[in-house]
């Protein structure tokens, strides 16, 4: 991994932000973060379901409310929100939490989805797609589901501002400040979607892509029609 791959800002942004998590990025995507965590949910299929950078749980949850005879198996890198993810899903008996890296992925079983929700910018999407497929049956899907940065000039205008306010919020929350400082650069900065259609289509899969929001993020789909 380079010295200045975008995966080193994760214990930068993530080391003490557990506990605050779920309201942090409800109140700053104004609640559209459970809007789009939905909108995965109506593309995931099959019994057994793996949600890679699973966090707090939020999707991981989500999944095991609506698919509640499946096996639904939450991993993250972060010990201190696979701490707060078990603390919060203890009334589900279907959720699996493991600590992994999700680009050394080894999990010993296959998936019919495996669905993840802002990891993409964070990795390399040749490693991480090449690690889902090994872990992915015939016919599975993979979601993936991250920010963009909104091509409309007005929108842009619109998003960059609300960074500049996050930022300022940060000085009141200290925990969050690198988060709300570096995040803006890194989604502008980010190839992320072009990238892991790319990667997709070299391992055979069929790909959809979707914006949300003005634009402000996209699903990308991809489906292993082989058998």
């Amino acid at each position: 991994m380079s010295i200045y791959s975008p995966k080193n800002l994760v214990p930068k942004f993530f080391a003490n932000t557990s506990r605050s998590y779920d309201k942090i990025v409800r109140y700053a995507t104004f609640g559209k973060d459970m809007l789009w965590k939905r909108h995965i949910l109506d593309k995931i299929h099959g019994k057994s379901i793996l949600d890679l950078a699973c966090g707090t749980g939020i999707l991981t949850r989500m999944i095991a409310q609506k698919f509640q005879d499946d096996t639904i198996v939450g991993v993250d890198i972060t010990p201190s929100y696979l701490d707060v993810a078990k603390s919060n899903s203890k009334s589900f008996k279907n959720i699996l939490f493991v600590h992994q890296d999700a680009e050394d992925l080894k999990i010993g079983q296959k998936f019919d989805s495996i669905v993840s929700s802002y990891i993409p910018k964070y990795c390399d999407a040749q490693t991480l797609i090449k690690k889902c497929i090994l872990h992915l049956n015939p016919n599975g899907v993979i979601i993936l589901h991250d920010f963009t940065y909104p091509n409309n000039i007005f929108i842009q205008n619109l998003w960059n501002f609300y960074f500049v306010l996050l930022r300022f919020i940060g000085y009141f929350i200290p925990t969050w400040n690198d988060a709300f400082v570096e995040l803006p650069k890194l989604i502008r900065s980010s190839n992320w979607l072009e990238n892991y259609v790319s990667a997709m289509k070299k391992y055979g899969l069929d790909v959809e892509v979707e914006y949300l929001t003005l634009n402000s993020c996209a699903v990308i789909v991809g489906q292993k029609l082989n058998s």
